[in-house]
């Protein structure tokens, strides 16, 4: 009696360990499924920061040549209107 005792308690604990194994088993899948997930996320994040890097890049190179241009203008602008003594005066204020 013993024996068909033992017997009944492996085949018990055979099936609870299968069950922790398929249980893995299925974790292991899920956390496969969301690290391709992320790694997708990843690599389209990172995209977009290089895209957006690249516009930044063409922006400054672009406006900053043209706000340099702009004051360039507009300090030759006020040396020239100032030389003119009292016919123009330039305000610094809005007196």
């Amino acid at each position: 009696m013993e024996k068909d005792h033992l017997e009944i308690l492996l085949e018990d604990i055979r099936g609870k360990f299968d069950l922790v194994l398929e249980g893995h088993e299925v974790l292991r899948k899920e956390i496969r499924e969301v690290r391709e997930e992320s790694n997708v996320r990843h690599e389209h994040t990172a995209f977009l920061i290089k895209t957006l890097n690249e516009k930044i890049d063409v922006v400054e190179n672009g406006l900053g040549a043209k706000i340099d241009a702009v004051a360039a203008d507009l300090a030759a602008h006020r040396a020239d209107t100032e030389a003119h003594g009292t016919v123009y005066r330039v305000k610094e204020s809005g007196d």
